[in-house]
């Protein structure tokens, strides 16, 4: 099964959404906007990503 990625990113924390491939959210939770914190969240739902999407805004750089 696949399972994708969207990113809300803003100066202090960034919004998570995990869905599956029908669509079905597995998580949504907001977290601090670090690198770490991402990756920690991401890593601890255990499972392979197919694609990761960030939105596009001033803070994507």
């Amino acid at each position: 099964m696949a399972y994708f990625v969207g990113l809300d990113v803003s100066v202090l924390e960034t919004a998570v959404c995990v869905v599956d491939e029908a669509g079905r959210i597995i998580c949504e939770q907001k977290v601090p906007s670090e690198a770490d914190d991402i990756i920690t969240l991401l890593t601890s739902i255990g499972v392979d990503y197919g694609r990761v999407g960030i939105e596009a805004g001033p803070l994507l750089q």
